[in-house]
């Protein structure tokens, strides 16, 4: 990809500086999750990265331990650091590590990867991100299908402008906390696959 090693440093230096910038924000987080959560205080969890590669995905915990379904399991504390973003942040430290970019399609899961379409599966051309195109244009309350599409219109279209506008326009989304989950679900419902002999939309880029 054009300009990947400007984009590379860039991710690099800036995830550091924001780790610097959030530490009290940081370590105040993990007080507060420790204290009404227990241990342990980071969520992790397999992720597929570029080409698809697998990675351990940083999160703050927003669940209760234990079996049953997301939604019954998100605590009122997971659900304010879910509308928030604070649950993000420690992502900022695989941005360091090199599994994610600052921009990008977010990770998803690994078992996810048989299920995309040829196209679809494009999405994996580049880093995952911390924000991405399809966060700044609806984020969990896009479907499936025109989320992934947006994923890919990014890779087609990437350029260091484009980053910096999708990164302004995440404070903003995150300040209106909007797009937090889909509906009757914690985040998103899961991906099961594009409708049979239906490929991916081409309706690409459209906010």
């Amino acid at each position: 990809m054009r300009g990947s090693f400007f984009k590379a440093a860039i991710d690099r230096s800036g995830a550091a500086l924001g780790l610097f910038v959030c530490l009290p924000v940081l370590l105040a987080v993990a007080l507060v999750v420790l204290v009404a959560l227990g241990r342990p205080v980071l969520f992790r969890q397999r992720r597929a990265g570029l080409r698809g590669a697998p990675f351990d995905l940083l999160k703050f915990r927003t669940m209760k331990e234990g079996a049953g379904e997301d939604l019954a399991r998100l605590t009122p504390l997971g659900r304010w650091l879910r509308s928030t973003s604070l649950d993000e942040l420690p992502q900022l430290w695989n941005v360091v590590r090199g599994d994610m970019s600052l921009v990008g399609p977010r990770p998803l899961l690994v078992h996810y990867l048989d299920r995309y379409t040829p196209e679809q599966r494009r999405r994996h051309e580049v880093k995952p991100g911390l924000t991405g195109w399809a966060q700044v244009n609806g984020r969990n309350k896009v479907g499936w299908e025109r989320r992934l599409a947006m994923d890919v219109w990014y890779v087609d279209h990437w350029s260091l402008g484009l980053d910096l506008w999708i990164l302004a326009r995440t404070i903003l989304e995150v300040a209106r906390r909007t797009g937090i989950s889909g509906e009757g679900s914690a985040t998103m419902p899961e991906f099961r696959g594009a409708p049979e002999g239906r490929g991916p939309s081409r309706r690409r880029g459209v906010a």
